[in-house]
């Protein structure tokens, strides 16, 4: 097994990822910014190395920083966690030529895969549905207009070379093309470095749907269930659950069959995860891979009684899956709430030191969080501070569950958006299963879709 592994981020994923390491028996080294000197991961690892200042491009995204740290550590994999240089194959090859295993694809898979369009395009020739759209990145505006009129309005413009909402806009009719077209491009190249644009026609009322997957190096892959990942603000996800209440047995065996059909056409290994876009009619279409472990892995986890970090692990390692599919039964059903310092009616972020922090416990429930009484919220990174996972027997005792602890998770010092999850819950959309994912935009925002 590894004998030390080096961590590559921060927070919650920092800290849950050192924990499988222990659990395993692997010493640990984590790699932080000056901003990062007195977290939780950083107290807890067995070595800890300055990577620079507090700006993600000066520490946790500078590949040089990074490289000299990894080679100082004398660690033989890194863990690269989710978010920052999870998903660059620049940073698993300078892993490879250091020598050192990258917990996740390989270079050439996280390279291929990284194109959403050309991805796409190779599942729609091997019978995966995928949304009507470009054949890769539209060239100029003409070509743009023509693959607009040929699927027809509502439109979606996408970065090729990113997610997160970023570079992403709906056009409904051809006057506002344009204007869209340049602003996505011109978003996409700030945040990916890349201004490649393509178009998929825009599905009303939505449900979004992710297939949690993981193979080994011995074409072993299965599935670990779905998450229902559709209330979102922006296009980014607030509140993640499983199973599925939109889906009935039947639909979600098909579902999750061509999930891992995909994923083996793909030659995918290591953790990931295919995420889909359901119409009113339940027809569902593949929209993106993402090739690491997501954020809401907790709920996939509590809910098939699984450790996808360590199993991560293991297979990097060269083990074959610990699991067989038929291994694998649902136990319960789990919502997550992320809680980030935030305030809740205005959705701006809230950074400031915590003064009193009382985190809910019990059984059937998880809090993953790197905070702790004291603990500055920075305002250089993301504003997520905890995942609160909580399970039940049924969805509604999940959802009940859920808002027990929220009343119970106290935070002073900072403002947070759990007012708001309190609000999604006992709303009757939740309750009844009748949301897609512009419910928040349009009932907490304002925004009509």
């Amino acid at each position: 097994m590894f004998k030390k592994i080096f961590i590559a981020n921060r927070g919650e994923i920092a800290l849950r990822i050192l924990r499988a390491c222990k659990e395993i028996g692997i010493k640990t080294c984590i790699g932080y910014s000056v901003e990062d000197k007195d977290s939780i991961p950083v107290m807890l690892a067995d070595e800890a190395i300055c990577i620079g200042p507090a700006q993600s491009m000066q520490s946790y995204l500078n590949l040089f920083s990074l490289a000299q740290a990894i080679h100082n550590s004398g660690a033989d994999a890194v863990h690269p966690g989710y978010g920052f240089l999870s998903e660059n194959p620049t940073f698993v090859k300078i892993c490879n030529d250091l020598d050192v295993v990258f917990i996740g694809p390989d270079e050439d898979t996280i390279a291929r895969l990284a194109d959403k369009s050309k991805v796409k395009q190779i599942l729609n020739e091997n019978g995966i549905p995928t949304i009507p759209g470009s054949d890769g990145a539209v060239k100029n505006i003409d070509e743009l207009k023509s693959v607009a009129n040929e699927i027809g309005y509502p439109i979606l413009l996408k970065a090729s070379w990113g997610g997160g909402g970023r570079g992403m806009r709906i056009v409904r009719n051809e006057n506002g093309l344009v204007n869209e077209f340049n602003a996505a491009q011109s978003e996409a190249k700030s945040s990916f470095g890349r201004e490649d644009i393509y178009v998929e026609k825009f599905i009303e009322h939505p449900r979004h749907i992710e297939a949690q997957i993981i193979g080994d190096k011995f074409s072993n892959i299965v599935h670990v269930g779905e998450r229902d990942c559709t209330l979102q603000r922006r296009h980014q996800k607030v509140l993640e659950e499983s199973p599925s209440p939109y889906l009935d047995d039947q639909k979600r065996a098909d579902f999750l069959e061509t999930a891992v059909k995909a994923a083996s056409i793909l030659k995918y290994w290591n953790a990931g995860t295919l995420e889909f876009l359901f119409d009113e009619y339940k027809n569902f279409y593949f929209i993106e891979i993402n090739t690491r472990i997501q954020v809401e892995h907790p709920v996939s986890e509590m809910v098939y009684d699984v450790d996808l970090i360590k199993e991560q692990i293991m297979v990097a390692y060269g083990y074959e899956l610990s699991f067989k599919q038929e291994e694998l039964k649902p136990k319960c059903c789990a919502i997550e709430c992320r809680i980030n310092a935030e305030d809740s009616e205005k959705f701006i972020p809230s950074p400031g030191k915590i003064k009193f922090l009382f985190m809910p416990q019990g059984s059937h429930t998880r809090v993953d969080s790197h905070i702790y009484c004291g603990y500055n919220v920075s305002p250089y990174y993301d504003s997520m501070i905890a995942k609160l996972i909580v399970s039940g027997k049924t969805r509604e005792e999940a959802r009940l569950r859920m808002l027990n602890k929220l009343s119970e998770f106290k935070i002073e010092g900072i403002k947070t958006n759990i007012p708001f999850f309190q609000k999604i819950l006992n709303s009757q959309d939740f309750i009844n299963n009748t949301y897609d994912t512009n419910f928040i935009d349009r009932v907490f925002l304002n925004h009509p879709k």
